[in-house]
């Protein structure tokens, strides 16, 4: 039996996938578990046009990704903090500070996991930090530190 699986299922198929398995254990499991329904005509076209809404709403975060890259390498964000001799700071600057500047002052919001920074800012001056937008989409945002009191 032809069955198009709604769920992943460990060692039969993954959600959305249409395979032929056996009738007994097609109706007798997947079918009463919800985890597939029978490939009917009806059944594959709504799989289609689901595939297609799936592309479209992914195509259409991909440009939001790009157009938020394009806004964040315009930035800069300013952060202060307290330095002692050479530029050095006491405590350091986190991706969590980071996106709460972010937040406050231009009202963007990022998780801070986005945010790729490799180890925090210890240091006066600028840094460019690296955020994952989406799989496809890294932008560079200009973090500037400054002296505080």
């Amino acid at each position: 039996m032809k069955v198009i699986f709604l769920k992943d299922v460990k060692g039969k198929g993954k959600k959305g996938e249409v395979k032929n398995v056996a009738d007994g254990y097609a109706q007798n499991f997947l079918l009463k578990q919800g985890l597939a329904v029978e490939a009917s005509n009806a059944a594959m076209s709504s799989l289609s046009a689901q595939k297609k809404k799936e592309e479209k709403l992914a195509e259409e975060e991909l440009q939001q990704a790009k157009k938020l890259k394009e806004e964040l390498e315009k930035l800069t964000v300013e952060l202060t903090a307290k330095s002692g001799e050479g530029g050095r700071l006491f405590g350091s600057i986190t991706s969590k500070q980071i996106a709460e500047a972010l937040q406050k002052k231009h009202s963007i919001k990022i998780d801070k996991r986005k945010i790729e920074l490799e180890d925090a800012i210890r240091a006066l001056g600028y840094t460019k930090v690296p955020v994952k937008l989406h799989s496809e989409v890294t932008a560079s945002l200009n973090v500037h530190v400054k002296e505080g009191n």
